[in-house]
């Protein structure tokens, strides 16, 4: 009997052979997860010390239950600072190229449309470097969602007569009922807990999938989803029926859900029924070929359902990589595990100065009862009078402990923050003293350590997960988008923006994709460097460069679209409108008698030499004098551009304010920079070359 042609629809789970090779693989899946027990405990103690929960590991049980927020302080201090970096203020973050001269300024538009429209800035990437600084693991599931609504509005129809449109008659309004489908990329952030790569050695998910592996994510599915999955033929029917009974008799086995800890934290407590679902993704031998597939188990002995890749692009949606990369193993550990004690010890600290400080504030009366038999009568209060010598009685106060705490936890957050690389700049009024204020050294010296740790950490987040990120944006819009979208696009070299239809992507040519948001970043710290070379090459005479010319028209686009975003940028600075007329038009003017002036954008030579063809064609005859009057203008334009040319060719830059050429600009002995101002010699941690020095 023919075996059905195999599509991606088509259901491998019920093969024989292939449901032995998905039960023995799902022992080394459930195996994963029992390995990385007490990983996902510690990723527990992690978060609640991001959320300020004071656990069993407290030394010192006392009256006072105070949490010092250190380590919550200081990761969102990171978040903060890496989200502004990868994010920068222009709004462009991707950079598109491609084997066409032409930029592919739609494509580029399209993606950045989607980063918008999936929220990236906002849900994705904050709470994704959250993650990463906790868990130790930055990981995303990307995939493409589709949702309806039935939305109502007014529409003023011509009612029909014998099947036609009556145009006589007058419109009448309607109600008209319409679907809309919402139909964009979807990113989901993944809990380290929730996922599991075989081998544990594997440097990447592919080459886990290369020798035989897996990529595992733990789901907790509803009835209703469970149903939704048999709708969507995710799953088998007959198995997903025989899940919903066992829902119905006993719960499913807990695992360790931080989404529901979280939820807890919130104020939200998560409760119901709900099944565990392992979703796979391996290769499996389908056919004499291997084929990338994704299972959804149900326990032990239970294939949910079993097909091929669903995503044309052929790649594992899962992005993950560890902060930081250690070798031989494919998860990192988390950063704030290393300052777990100090936590915990400031803590301590605190809550001792505290209760303390409770003593401090309640004086102790000694007196000696022989010789002040009326203690009972010595109240506290407004006024009170003490019948008592004061020979007899004494108050003594409780030292103040409480500030030499305070101190030690001073020094504790000191060395948190040094532990987990957040420097002053991260933090409002992280350097002066007291009533005084951050003199430009400070914010400077802070502005120089920022560079180098935030670059770090960023690029690991730009190369691993946002690249591929939009690479596989762009795979789902060819695969899944079939009606035209209308996005709005910024034209190249700073002309306005625009509203452009974009029709479903075609795959002909090559594309490359990258997350351009770090660069713009670093581009506007180099921008003080750009400018200082800029000033010496345009005081170069352009005799010393003959085969080359100098445009500075890109270099000033790029700068003003940084500092001041590409919507503003094209408002600012403008392309100039070329409105030269074309010379066989002017041609035909001047035949008809007309004069025609020069412009300063015409080919002088092209002109006259059609001109003087135009006169031929007449015949020789110029008696009202406009072909001579218009060729003279020509004439005398050309002379005055080559003068200014020779003048600019022959000026000395000294002379007119301009730097030496071949000195490095500078301002004047004296005169302060700007705030925060980055130092030549700090360039290159910035990603900017530096500029050559003097010997």
């Amino acid at each position: 009997m023919a075996r059905k042609k195999l599509t991606r629809d088509t259901e491998l789970g019920t093969r024989e052979k292939i449901k032995e090779r998905l039960l023995e693989l799902f022992k080394d899946v459930e195996k994963g997860f029992t390995d990385q027990r007490d990983r996902a405990d510690q990723i527990l103690c992690n978060w609640d010390m991001y959320n300020c929960v004071l656990g069993e590991k407290q030394f010192y049980n006392g009256n006072s239950k105070i949490y010092v927020p250190f380590v919550r302080d200081a990761i969102d201090a990171r978040v903060t600072r890496f989200s502004n970096q990868l994010f920068p203020q222009s709004g462009r973050y991707v950079e598109v190229t491609t084997m066409e001269a032409d930029q592919p300024q739609a494509m580029q538009a399209l993606l950045e449309h989607y980063v918008r429209r999936c929220k990236i800035r906002t849900d994705v990437v904050p709470p994704l470097l959250r993650n990463g600084d906790m868990e130790g693991q930055y990981t995303i599931y990307v995939t493409w969602a589709e949702t309806e609504r039935q939305v109502t509005y007014k529409k003023w129809t011509q009612p029909e007569t014998d099947g036609m449109e009556n145009e006589a008659a007058e419109p009448v309004e309607d109600v008209k009922d319409e679907t809309i489908v919402d139909a964009r990329p979807d990113v989901e952030l993944i809990s380290d807990t929730d996922f599991s790569v075989i081998p544990a050695t594997a440097y990447s998910i592919p080459q886990a999938l290369a020798v035989g592996g897996a990529a595992t994510i733990i789901r907790r599915w509803t009835k209703a989803r469970i149903k939704k999955a048999i709708k969507d033929g995710d799953i088998i029917e007959e198995e997903g029926e025989v899940l919903l009974k066992r829902m119905d008799e006993a719960r499913t086995e807990a695992k360790t859900d931080i989404a529901k800890e979280q939820a807890d934290n919130a104020g939200i407590k998560a409760g119901g029924k709900y099944a565990l679902i392992y979703e796979t993704w391996t290769m499996i031998k389908v056919e004499d070929d291997m084929r990338m597939c994704r299972i959804f188990y149900g326990g032990e002995k239970q294939i949910l359902g079993c097909k091929q890749n669903p995503f044309w692009h052929g790649m594992c949606p899962v992005l993950s990589i560890p902060a930081p990369k250690i070798s031989g193993v494919f998860k990192g550990t988390a950063k704030v595990q290393a300052v777990e004690d100090l936590q915990i010890f400031a803590n301590d600290t605190i809550n001792e100065g505290a209760d303390t400080a409770h003593f401090s504030a309640m004086p102790i009366v000694m007196t000696d009862p022989v010789h002040n038999p009326r203690i009972e009568t010595m109240v506290l209060g407004l006024g009170a009078v003490w019948p008592t010598s004061p020979k007899d009685t004494q108050i003594v106060e409780f030292p103040d402990l409480w500030r030499s705490a305070l101190e030690r936890a001073a020094a504790i957050q000191n060395q948190i923050f040094q532990s987990l690389s957040v420097n002053p700049s991260m933090i409002p009024q992280g350097t002066g003293g007291p009533g005084k204020k951050r003199n430009q050294a400070e914010i400077a010296n802070e502005q120089a350590v920022d560079l180098l740790t935030t670059a770090d950490a960023v690029t690991l987040v730009e190369e691993g997960i946002l690249t591929p990120m939009i690479q596989m944006f762009a795979w789902l819009d060819q695969q899944y988008r079939d009606a035209d979208l209308t996005i709005r696009t910024y034209g190249p070299m700073g002309e306005e923006a625009n509203m452009q239809v974009i029709p479903p992507i075609q795959m002909d040519h090559r594309y490359e994709y990258r997350w351009y948001g770090v660069e713009v970043t670093r581009t506007t710290q180099a921008i003080q460097q750009q400018i200082a070379m800029l000033n010496v090459a345009k005081s170069i005479p352009p005799q010393m460069y003959p085969e080359y010319d100098l445009d500075v028209a890109p270099f000033m686009v790029q700068m003003f679209e940084n500092a001041m975003g590409p919507r503003l940028a094209a408002l600012t600075f403008k392309k100039k409108k070329k409105i030269s007329v074309d010379p066989i038009i002017e041609n035909e003017m001047m035949e008809a008698g007309y004069a025609v002036p020069v412009h300063p954008v015409d080919d002088d030579l092209e002109h006259m030499s059609a001109h003087m063809f135009g006169v031929q064609a007449a015949g020789g005859e110029d008696p009202l004098g406009v072909w001579r009057d218009h060729m003279m203008k020509h004439q005398a334009q050309m002379q005055q551009k080559a003068l200014m040319e020779q003048q600019q060719a022959q000026g000395n830059p000294g002379s007119q304010g301009g730097p030496k050429p071949g000195g490095q600009p500078g301002t004047q002995r004296g005169v302060k920079g700007p705030p925060g101002a980055i130092h030549a010699d700090q360039m290159a941690a910035a990603g900017s070359p530096g500029m050559p020095r003097k010997t």
